[in-house]
């Protein structure tokens, strides 16, 4: 039995070549792999003895090889085949040991050049993978170091690998060829300026209980790079195992969390925040967000952008709440949170950065992609466009409530004050109509002056600014961009409001 071995990552692979020596197989290895080998102490044979022929090309050609294919590829099930090995002097490879140069570090690289990018494609490699593939029945393919212990362990116990696990090898070693040309081909073509074809990659991170409802299946995948404000590179502290609505919460509350430097808190439901605001640390801004909304926040998830204090665990842990995310726990915090036994809590990486620019969505037979609803313009005097200005307390409150409203589901209406919310109207069929939602709720929260109300795109009918009055709003922010603009402004001047555009629109759907 022989075994071709030609491996970038050499985990563990000195130990699985002396395995397979002591079990009797010869070992023929190429490059660096064999001067492993050798220098280990593992009698090698050079690819070149096998092949007859040199390295050549700088190493680009030394595989690509009728004894190399031939051997891999020819059925020991069929006369013609075996005719074919003996008339050219061929003889079986029963064993593919393989994994590709390592494009995907290569171009991670800053500053990484294209002709470098180009060294780093495998030829050889992803052709030995696919010849064994294709010839399982007779050949095993390896391509992850994990599978060693196994292939060994059959090895031994039956003299070869069981044709179960030479089927099951196949299959990882077309998916780790599909995944490399489709990095490659992705690469290729932003080069080339070319769209009309996309490949992603995501890796199976948990199978989930049910989707939205008990009778859907679901699944939850992770793209191989962590990266900030992510639940698929979070880390679960504690808790149940999330749900399929969990992540879809979870991962818009961390989108609202990313919006704000100072310390905040907001608590959501449904996709749509609930209760948030800004303190002087988390234990007030926990204590603001969760007097905005005591209801809504039943059975919610809460968010922080601080390390999470024993002081702020012991006011949260009285409330049912699903998940607690935080950027750290703090030793006091865990031992007062981990005495609620179904309750999530997540460590996740709050770091800002922009390597995240795409949002992928499905719809039947289709994907919508865009990219990430990242910019926030800042809310500045210069904006207003009524005879009233906002004050510099306006201005703070203007500020936050047009980052909040951003994250509400459209139609959406935010109203806030002191920076805490005290009403949130979402995915109303009209604006008004979420206008009298989160108006209605901070009248019920006793607040009926010196509101804010933010709205995440333009009014088309002066209906909202008058309601906005009835409810004691002294200041609004939205994008403009109606043809009715106008009348929205000249009622906000009758009215005494104050009113600044934006000039950019946040709808979410």
């Amino acid at each position: 039995m022989r075994a071709l071995i030609s491996v970038s990552d050499k985990t563990g692979v000195v130990e699985f070549a002396k395995e397979l020596r002591a079990l009797g197989w010869e070992v023929i290895a190429t490059g660096g792999t064999m001067k492993l080998l050798a220098d280990s102490g593992v009698e090698v044979i050079n690819i070149s003895d096998v092949t007859g022929f040199p390295e050549i090309c700088d190493g680009r050609v030394k595989t690509l090889h009728p004894k190399v294919h031939g051997g891999l590829l020819a059925r020991r099930d069929d006369e013609s085949h075996l005719k074919a090995l003996k008339e050219n002097a061929i003889e079986f490879i029963d064993m593919v040991c393989v994994n590709l140069y390592p494009f995907r570090q290569t171009i991670e690289k800053e500053g990484v050049t294209m002709e470098e990018a180009i060294e780093n494609i495998d030829i050889g490699g992803p052709s030995m993978l696919r010849s064994a593939a294709k010839n399982w029945n007779d050949v095993t393919v390896v391509c992850n170091p994990e599978d060693y212990a196994q292939i060994i362990a059959e090895i031994k116990a039956n003299g070869n690998t069981e044709k179960a696990t030479r089927l099951q090898l196949s299959a990882k070693a077309y998916t780790h060829t599909a995944q490399y040309d489709a990095m490659i081909a992705t690469y290729m073509r932003k080069q080339a300026g070319l769209n009309e074809k996309l490949f992603l990659e995501f890796d199976l991170k948990q199978s989930l209980r049910y989707g939205e409802n008990p009778h859907q299946e679901a699944m939850f995948y992770a793209e191989k790079t962590a990266v900030p404000f992510s639940l698929a590179s979070a880390k679960q502290l504690h808790g149940k195992e999330l749900s399929y609505n969990n992540i879809q919460d979870a991962n818009a509350a961390l989108a609202i969390v990313r919006e704000f430097d100072a310390p905040f808190c907001v608590g959501l439901k449904h996709m749509n925040p609930c209760g948030a605001a800004i303190g002087q640390d988390i234990v007030e801004a926990w204590t603001k967000a969760y007097e905005a909304d005591k209801v809504s926040i039943f059975g919610g998830i809460v968010a922080v952008n601080r390390p999470l204090t024993k002081e702020a665990a012991e006011l949260m842990k009285p409330i049912f709440l699903e998940i607690i995310m935080a950027p750290k726990f703090e030793e006091g915090a865990l031992e007062v949170l981990t005495t609620k036994k179904n309750l999530r809590l997540i460590e996740v990486d709050m770091t800002k950065d922009d390597s995240v620019k795409k949002q992928y969505v499905s719809v039947m037979g289709g994907l919508l992609v865009q990219n990430l609803d990242k910019q926030t313009k800042e809310v500045v005097a210069e904006m207003c466009v009524t005879e009233k200005q906002p004050t510099a307390e306006d201005l703070v409150d203007l500020n936050f409530g047009w980052r909040i409203v951003k994250h509400v589901k459209s139609n959406a209406i935010a109203v806030v004050k002191d920076g805490v919310t005290l009403g949130v109207g979402a995915g109303q069929m009209n604006r008004v109509g979420s206008a009298e939602i989160a108006l209605k709720q901070a009248k019920a929260a006793g607040v009926t002056e010196g509101l804010v109300l933010a709205s995440d795109a333009f009014f088309p009918f002066d209906d909202c600014v008058t309601l906005a009055a009835e409810y004691g709003v002294t200041a609004i922010v939205q994008p403009g961009g109606s043809v009715r603009d106008e009348d929205s402004i000249r009622k906000a001047n009758e009215l005494g409001i104050a009113m600044v555009f934006t000039g950019m629109r946040h709808f979410k759907h």
